[in-house]
């Protein structure tokens, strides 16, 4: 079964193929066509956006296609960057502007409780979508930690360690990570479609 992945983010597409390991699966990304629209991601949640990004993408190739949405809540920023993770300093897309930003807006705050949140969302040809989601509990560090990672990994410290998501392996981080836990569930979820990877899948019920 050819699996779309509605995304042109090599790191994202990394973290994936290294966590939703499924026999039979072959993941194509964006950059396989030509005829892609352009999504914006205007939702009001992660799950809005996932489905968004996962029906268009489906509708368009015709293929079973998955995509995901994902960013940082801090709770004393009641819940920012959120769905702006992305763009949080603007755009385009750029992850040290984003970082400070967010150190600026925590310098002086004691609490610094935040969450890593994951929404995947998997929609068949017809564009029916299921979604499923994942987080993380952690804290916002004082400073900048680690070079593996992509986003607000250096800043960012999951509870129960000492560092950051940044200066974890890419193996650590995904055994604990939100999108292992979205994509875990998921394919827990979806077990039915994907056990059946080399014959023609059954359409989510709409």
């Amino acid at each position: 079964m050819k699996l779309l992945i509605a995304t042109r983010n090599p790191h994202k597409l990394t973290e994936l193929a290294a966590i939703f390991k499924i026999p039979g699966l072959e993941f194509l990304n964006l950059s396989a066509f030509t005829n892609m629209p352009e999504v914006e991601e205007d939702g009001l949640t992660f799950r809005d956006n996932a489905i968004k990004k996962a029906r268009a993408a489906a509708l368009a190739s015709g293929m079973w296609t998955m995509a995901d949405d994902s960013g940082i809540e801090v709770l004393a920023l009641g819940g920012q960057p959120g769905v702006r993770s992305a763009r949080y300093a603007g755009e385009p897309v750029n992850y040290a502007a984003n970082n400070a930003k967010l150190l600026k807006a925590m310098n002086g705050v004691a609490d610094r409780r935040a969450r890593f949140s994951c929404a995947v969302a998997i929609c068949d040809p017809k564009g029916v979508a299921e979604v499923a989601v994942g987080y993380c509990h952690g804290t916002i560090g004082f400073e900048e930690r680690g070079s593996n990672g992509f986003g607000y990994d250096p800043l960012f410290i999951p509870s129960g360690f000492a560092i950051t998501f940044a200066e974890m392996s890419a193996e650590e981080k995904n055994k604990t990570s939100h999108r292992a836990r979205a994509l875990h569930l998921a394919a827990t979820m979806w077990k039915n479609i994907f056990e059946k990877a080399t014959d023609t899948p059954t359409p989510l019920a709409s």
